[in-house]
């Protein structure tokens, strides 16, 4: 543990960052739900009501892939606390003018202040994220608890955010509700001043590589790389789960809503893991620790595709949310370790935007792929968790064996200790 981090300010640097992340991270995950339900109120008449409403999370989410240029300058400030805590105001003031325009201005004014506060997402997740070692000073098995209630910020979040919109809209309408997360963003950019000021600990800190260069360390870390390709193929798994559960319920039994049961049995699992790694955190190398959970979340697929009935099925959901909950924390363990503190935020933020986008591709590939059925969908997503892990795997084993003939042939180069010659 840092030397100027006693134990008090690292549990009062967590319990500010717990609640602004909390808040920051249900605004960004209500936000999309909560846009699609304000575009077809009756109230407003919006012309192709659904239309807009994916219009408009559309222009919530694709700036994410922009994150690499703001979490640049994330990398680059003296006090990243100012950093975020303008991007949230910004969201917070964004989101709640396009909210407002929508209905009474042109379609296109309200997409254009939703995209701006899209451009401020990657921060509320990510860049958050990346600023957590530094905030919270933990080092060790700390560190690691830390990231398990990092995790659980992202579970509590993407949980209660839709759930209070949902909530808010049907008793004040989804205007109220918009405004609502609006508020709760704001919130979350005064806790944030609030926070510990992160120490430098790296004299290169402050000289943050260019875009390219921090996006080239995924690539060129060869954890980073491994651990990011399992990431980003279990994306594809991970977003078309709630598509999966809406075609497999109904095949479950004949009661309505089963579908729904199976998703908030998922969240709640995956809300679950989340709490288990804060109170025992992760233990081992990163990378290894990516590998194996990202193998159990790869069986847990397979075993809830061949769930006989309705209670096991929701059981295996609650265990691949679980298996999610702890992967995803394992994600967070190993960027921590293997990202270079000059290009942190970069490597999380470029990685959380990835993560959306494949996410996505998911959603939409498991749609198109409805009529294989449930089952069908969950063994597939199981084998390309398989096939994640086993190419993470053929890459560690073909570095280690790369690094082991680089040993041989610079052993074999050396020139022969000189021998001493008597007299």
């Amino acid at each position: 543990m840092h030397a100027g981090h006693p134990d008090g300010e690292i549990a009062r640097g967590l319990v500010r960052y717990v609640p602004a992340a909390v808040l920051a991270r249900g605004a960004d995950g209500g936000a999309a739900v909560g846009l699609v339900l304000l575009a077809m109120s009756p109230g407003l008449d919006v012309p192709g009501a659904a239309a807009t409403g994916g219009l408009l999370a559309g222009a919530l989410s694709a700036p994410h892939l922009f994150g690499p240029w703001t979490a640049r300058r994330l990398d680059r400030a003296r006090d990243a606390r100012r950093v975020l805590a303008t991007a949230f105001l910004l969201y917070a003031v964004a989101l709640a003018a396009g909210s407002l325009l929508l209905g009474r201005a042109p379609v296109w004014a309200a997409v254009v202040a939703v995209a701006v506060a899209g451009c401020c997402g990657p921060l509320l997740t990510g860049g958050m994220s990346s600023r957590l070692p530094g905030t919270s000073g933990a080092d060790g098995p700390a560190r690691r608890r830390a990231q398990g209630w990092d995790a659980l910020t992202y579970g509590i979040g993407g949980t209660a955010g839709p759930a209070a919109v949902a909530g808010l809209a049907g008793l004040f309408g989804p205007l109220t509700a918009m405004l609502g997360l609006s508020g709760a963003a704001a919130v979350a950019a005064g806790l944030t001043l609030a926070l510990p000021r992160e120490r430098p600990t790296d004299p290169s800190a402050e000289r943050a590589p260019g875009v390219l260069a921090g996006m080239g360390v995924l690539v060129r870390s060869a954890p980073l790389r491994r651990v990011t390709t399992m990431t980003l193929l279990n994306a594809l798994s991970l977003g078309a789960i709630p598509v999966i559960a809406v075609v497999l319920g109904p095949h479950l039994t004949a009661r309505p809503g089963a579908g729904a049961a199976l998703t908030v049995a998922c969240g709640l699992g995956n809300l679950g893991g989340s709490l288990l790694v804060t109170v025992f955190p992760l233990r081992g190398e990163p990378e290894r620790l990516a590998l194996q959970l990202f193998t159990g979340l790869a069986v847990t697929l397979a075993l809830a595709a061949v769930t006989p009935g309705l209670p096991l099925a929701l059981a295996g959901f609650a265990l691949i949310g679980v298996a999610n909950a702890l992967s995803f924390t394992a994600t967070l363990t190993a960027r921590t370790a293997y990202a270079p503190v000059a290009a942190r935020a970069q490597v999380f933020v470029t990685s959380a935007g990835l993560k959306i986008a494949v996410s996505s591709v998911g959603s939409a590939a498991a749609g198109a792929m409805a009529g294989l059925g449930g089952r069908a969908l969950l063994l597939l997503c199981a084998g390309v968790g398989a096939v994640a892990v086993l190419s993470a795997g053929a890459d560690r084993l073909a570095c280690r064996r790369r690094r082991h003939g680089d040993a041989a042939r610079r052993s074999a180069d050396a020139p022969a200790p000189a021998r001493r010659v008597a007299g």
